[in-house]
């Protein structure tokens, strides 16, 4: 086996680094899932991810096993199966009703009916290494894929210069797997292993360097989000629409918590506000001149 020959020492070294970096990575969202586990509840987390790296490690063990020499990609994603299977296990445990009914869905959905798909067209379309190949550009198309998602995160990083959203170990740790898993599939002269890599280095290395950027840049409020918070008078009262504040976390999508602040703004008064502020006095005054005219007639 290529992965574990003396003959390619180097290539086995790097794809044992593969190894530790991408099994340290899977652990990534363990705070969350704690976090989870105490509080007994989901609290927004999506399973998307989670559903989404299962697949993907379904994809690759498969592959590997076609080939019959990728030992090491067969360890990592075997791991990987597991942890993805105990996190979803998890989220279904603690989720409310329509989160867990949408998580079998995609659930159902990708990881049975997609991989189910790949699994039968791959059999009935090609044999031998025809069918490795075959299967190698579908891993390499769903890597792509999947590298090419934090293109949304990059955008909103420029749009905001805040870079609140990208974790900078998360992305240097990407990075490094990126590269050691290229250099593995080159030595060992898989380019279905080597291809997505490229692109997985390429995405780090501008995540990086926009952390760079912004890190001390004040972040900047999107024009729309400008927009919407401006105050509008109407009947003379000051209207503050609610502000959506976002927050990251490791390993986790983004929550979104709704928080209205409103802060009172005194209007000049009216005429019928005055006429009723002075319809009071104008009684005292009366009560009064009363009081004065009674004591002037008993005098």
């Amino acid at each position: 086996m290529a992965g574990l020959s003396l003959d390619h020492p180097l290539a086995f070294t790097f794809g044992l680094l593969g190894n530790i970096i991408s099994f340290m990575t899977y652990l990534a969202p363990l705070p969350t899932f704690y976090r989870i586990y105490k509080t007994k509840s989901t609290e927004g987390f999506q399973s998307v991810p989670y559903v989404v790296a299962l697949f993907s490690a379904m994809l690759w063990i498969y592959y590997a096993l076609l080939k019959s020499d990728e030992f090491l990609l067969i360890t990592v994603n075997a791991a990987g199966c597991v942890i993805e299977t105990l996190y979803i296990t998890m989220y279904l445990a603690y989720a409310p009703k329509k989160a867990k009914l949408f998580t079998a869905m995609i659930l159902l959905l990708l990881n049975v009916g997609v991989f189910g798909l790949i699994l039968l067209l791959t059999m009935l379309l090609a044999a031998g290494e025809k069918r490795v190949v075959l299967l190698g550009w579908v891993c390499v198309g769903f890597a792509v894929s999947v590298f090419v998602a934090p293109l949304s995160i990059i955008r909103q990083v420029v749009r905001t210069r805040s870079v609140e959203f990208m974790p900078f170990f998360l992305s240097l740790s990407l990075t490094v797997s990126a590269v050691v898993w290229f250099l593995y599939g080159l030595l060992i002269k898989d380019k279905y292993v080597a291809l997505p890599n490229v692109i997985g280095f390429t995405f780090g290395v501008i995540q990086m360097g926009l952390y760079a950027l912004y890190r001390n840049a004040t972040p900047r409020v999107p024009a729309k989000e400008v927009a919407d918070v401006k105050a509008t008078v109407v009947d003379d009262t000051f209207k503050v629409p609610e502000h959506v504040v976002t927050i990251a976390k490791l390993g986790a999508p983004a929550v979104e918590i709704l928080t209205s602040e409103v802060h009172p703004v005194e209007s000049p008064p009216t005429e019928e506000a005055k006429k009723e502020d002075d319809e009071p006095l104008e009684e005292e005054l009366g009560d009064a001149s009363k009081k004065g005219s009674n004591t002037t007639e008993q005098v």
